[in-house]
């Protein structure tokens, strides 16, 4: 998808639509700023009016920055990327990572879910399963291989390394050596 360009009468819609719903907002910040009847805005003083309006459109301007960013964290979350993103906004893939950075979801990294536990003479890894239980598999410095008891696995990765932990430690080969 490139950027989209609008035609002539999109853009006379566009902007008829925009002040029709622009009115009320400047209308309302003037009557609160001044004190007069919403009714009578436009009878104040022009530079007073036109700054009404302006004070409108930056409301207007905040809740569509908030609503863009809505819209992208949309997108990210069914899976377009940061270069779609951007295609679609007109900048690049660096652009739309700093202008979005949290609307499209990173992959773990590949050492996430897994890591290596070293004790008592073996090594256990601890790996993390789709389902996000953890369980480890481990050879003790006796060469006796292990893994997590019944494939069941355990709901932290501190749990599974405290079992992977106590079966290095009763297959050392010289446990009073150890610190």
């Amino acid at each position: 998808m490139t950027v989209s360009e609008i035609t002539p009468e999109e853009q006379t819609e566009l902007d008829k639509a925009l002040y029709d719903a622009l009115n009320p907002l400047a209308s309302a910040i003037r009557s609160r700023e001044t004190g007069l009847p919403v009714d009578r805005m436009w009878e104040a003083d022009p530079v007073e009016v036109a700054l009404s309006v302006l004070a409108a459109w930056k409301v207007v301007d905040g809740e569509v920055k908030r609503l863009t960013e809505q819209a992208a964290a949309t997108a990210g979350s069914y899976g377009a990327s940061y270069e779609q993103l951007g295609a679609v906004w007109g900048i690049t893939r660096q652009g739309a990572r700093k202008k979005w950075p949290e609307a499209v979801s990173r992959p773990a990294p590949a050492t996430a879910g897994k890591s290596r536990l070293a004790l008592f003479g073996g090594t256990a890894e601890l790996v993390q399963s789709p389902s996000g239980g953890w369980g480890w598999t481990g050879r003790g410095a006796d060469g006796v291989s292990g893994t997590a008891a019944d494939g069941a696995p355990y709901a932290t990765a501190e749990e599974a390394a405290a079992h992977a932990g106590a079966f290095l430690k009763e297959h050392a080969l010289d446990i009073g050596d150890q610190p």
